[in-house]
This record gives C-alpha cells, sequence and structure tokens, in this order.
C-alpha cells in the first residue's frame, strides 16, 4: 500500500514517499524542478541586467549619488535629533530643506569667497602686469633678508625681470588662443562640477525627506540577501563614514581655524582667506603644510617678516603633527576600531583612486575589510 502524495509549497503534488513511485509523475515532477531553477536563473540574470543597464545610465551622476549619502549619512544624527525636538508632521519637508540648505552654505560659502576675492585680487594683477610692461619689475626687498644665495638671485631678477622689454618679451610669449582654450574648457568644467553638486544637494533632500523608508528597505534587502552579518558591515560602513567625517572635516576645520589666527596675528594678507583654504587642505593628511608654507611664503614677499613666516611655519607643523598623529587616528579608528595604519592607507588610497570622494570611502572600504579580516582570523576549536 502507498502513501498518499503531498502537495509542496507550489501546489505541485510531490513524489511519493513509498516503494512504488510512478515513473511518469518523477518526471514531471523533474521537469517542474528544472524549470523553476531555470526560471530562477533567468530572473536573476534579467535582475543583474538591468542594474548594470542603470548603473551605466547614471554613470556620470554615481558621485553626485554617492556624495548625497555621505552628506545624509553625516548629518542624519544631528537631523534625527532635531527632528525629535521639532516634531510635527506638518515640518516633515521643512526640516529636510532647512539641513539641505545649511550643508549647501557651508560649501557654496567659501566658494563665494574665493570668488569674491579673486575678482578683488584680479584687477590688481591687471595692474601689475600694465606697470610692469612700461617699467619691469623692481627687487622685492625681501631678497635683502636671505641668508643664502642673495646675490645670485638679485642678478638672475636684474637680468630678466628689471628691464621692461624683457618683461614685455616674456608676456608677449604667451600663447593666447591657447590661453582662450583652456578658459573655455575650465568654464565648462565648472559649469558641470555645479550640476553634479546640484544633483547631490537634490539626492540630500530627499533621503533626509524619506530617511525612515530608506533605512528600513535598505535592512530588509540586506537581511534578505546577506543574513544579520550584511547587517553589521552596513553598520559598520555607516561608523567608519561618521568617523571619517569628524576626522577630516571638523578636524580639518579646527586646523583652519588655528591658522587663521596664527595669520592673522603675522599680518599675512588675506588671513580669513587662507584660513579657509588651510581648513581644505587639512582634510587630506599631510597636505595642509602645503598651504602654510604658501602663506608664509607670501607673507615674506610682500612684507619681508622673516620670523613671522618661520612662526607660521613652526607653528602650522605643530597644529599638523597633534591633528594628524593624535585627534585625527582616535576619531576616525575609534568609532570603528581600527587601526592608524589601516585608517592612513585608507584615506591615502582612497583620495588617490576616488580623489576626493575617496577620502570618506576610503575609511569605509577598510573598515570593512578589518572587519571581515577579524572575523576569518578569529580561532575556532
Amino acid at each position: 500500500m502507498t502513501e498518499p502524495h503531498n502537495a509542496d509549497q507550489d501546489g505541485f503534488p510531490a513524489p511519493m514517499t513509498g516503494r512504488e513511485v510512478d515513473p511518469s509523475t518523477m518526471r514531471t515532477f523533474r521537469s517542474f524542478r528544472e524549470t523553476q531553477r531555470t526560471q530562477r536563473i533567468a530572473r536573476a540574470v534579467l535582475a543583474l541586467f538591468f542594474v548594470l543597464l542603470g548603473l551605466y545610465t547614471v554613470r556620470g551622476f554615481l558621485p553626485s549619488l554617492i556624495w548625497g549619502c555621505v552628506f545624509a549619512i553625516a548629518s542624519w544624527p544631528l537631523y534625527a535629533r532635531a527632528r525629535r525636538r521639532w516634531n510635527g508632521r506638518a515640518h516633515k519637508t521643512l526640516l529636510p530643506l532647512l539641513f539641505t540648505l545649511a550643508i549647501a552654505f557651508i560649501f557654496i560659502g567659501p566658494l563665494a569667497l574665493f570668488g569674491l576675492e579673486a575678482g578683488r585680487e584680479a584687477e590688481g594683477v591687471l595692474r601689475f602686469l600694465n606697470e610692469a610692461r612700461h617699467a619691469g619689475i623692481p627687487v622685492p626687498q625681501w631678497l635683502n633678508h636671505l641668508p643664502y644665495g642673495q646675490r645670485a638671485i638679485t642678478a638672475l631678477w636684474n637680468e630678466h625681470l628689471k628691464n621692461p622689454a624683457d618683461v614685455s618679451a616674456l608676456l608677449g610669449s604667451m600663447n593666447i588662443g591657447q590661453s582662450v582654450k583652456v578658459t573655455q574648457q575650465l568654464g565648462s568644467q565648472v559649469l558641470h562640477r555645479v550640476l553634479l553638486f546640484a544633483f547631490a544637494i537634490l539626492t540630500l533632500f530627499f533621503l533626509l525627506k524619506d530617511g525612515d523608508s530608506v533605512i528600513r528597505q535598505s535592512l530588509n534587502v540586506s537581511r534578505r540577501a546577506f543574513g544579520k552579518r550584511g547587517e553589521r558591515i552596513a553598520l559598520q560602513m555607516i561608523a567608519s563614514v561618521h568617523g571619517s567625517v569628524s576626522g577630516l572635516v571638523l578636524v580639518g576645520i579646527g586646523e583652519g581655524m588655528l591658522m587663521a589666527v596664527a595669520y592673522l596675528v603675522a599680518g599675512a594678507p588675506h588671513p580669513f582667506l587662507f584660513g579657509v583654504v588651510t581648513a581644505i587642505a587639512a582634510m587630506i593628511p599631510f597636505c595642509a603644510f602645503i598651504a602654510i608654507s604658501a602663506v608664509a611664503l607670501m607673507l615674506l614677499i610682500k612684507t619681508g617678516a622673516l620670523f613671522g613666516a618661520m612662526a607660521i611655519i613652526l607653528l602650522g607643523m605643530a597644529v599638523i603633527f597633534l591633528a594628524d598623529h593624535l585627534v585625527r587616528p582616535a576619531l576616525i579608528g575609534g568609532s570603528t576600531q581600527l587601526p592608524f595604519l589601516w585608517v592612513l592607507a585608507g584615506i591615502l588610497g582612497g583620495a588617490e583612486s576616488w580623489s576626493l570622494l575617496g577620502l570618506f570611502m576610503g575609511p569605509a572600504i577598510m573598515a570593512v575589510l578589518h572587519m571581515l579580516w577579524l572575523n576569518w582570523s578569529r580561532a575556532r576549536y
């Protein structure tokens, strides 16, 4: 006597478990299972095809999407705190809009300051070039304070820059047509960057506005695809982005503020503007020294204050050493328990591979790799 057939989850009768098995039923069941397997593979291939097609379609805006995600992750704790304090459905759109405008102003403000200062300096540069064509460029006073090479540099200066005819020949040798072409390419690049920045800010607004839904859907997808370990990887990446923002952006702003005060005390030109430049350069490890050295050199050229320039360089070296070796590793590595070597490799390697975006992507990738390494290297008995 044979056992009755049991229906499987797809509604198709399962094969009999007794000794007698109907061959036609088994063939039909195997054919059904093979059809199901083929359909699953076809669906996976079709889904992968559309994912790749979608990435190819938006490939030009992928950096903007990633920047929007970085901005959203960095500002989400403060936004969530403000939303709890400012509760109400009427502010569901207004609060994300205010946060988006505030973050946009953080970037637009320094750029506007650069534009104003560049416009003011352009008139002075044109006036300087006009005077140089007619009277030459006199030997600056700061050359007299150099400890070495004073005579050789002064002789070269008198030979090539003091005579108005030599200055006119030097300026006339510049290719005006090539300069116009470079200016057009620069304008096109600036317009493209402005468009990408606007798209990143728009992405930030919608991520803040629909953040709860995006988080819930991302967690569901992660758990379905990778289980609990996928959620741990996502949390590790988010913690790394938070640490990178604190360690790079906030520490860079702190360095810029300290050096702006030093520039002001030393009498450097445009101390606030060059403080902003130093803050931006300080977001990349070891790059702040370039901006500080440029300010010290400019101070030496314009005022001849040798001791002031040396004081700026010495103070800048001290600030950079403390920030890059103590504060920054503690903020970035402390949030993810990432060693300093991994942090430094992620920042520098990310900056080389992903440009400015790599400052945040690099530590996040290294944090995930460090977590996987700890899981794989853990002894199991």
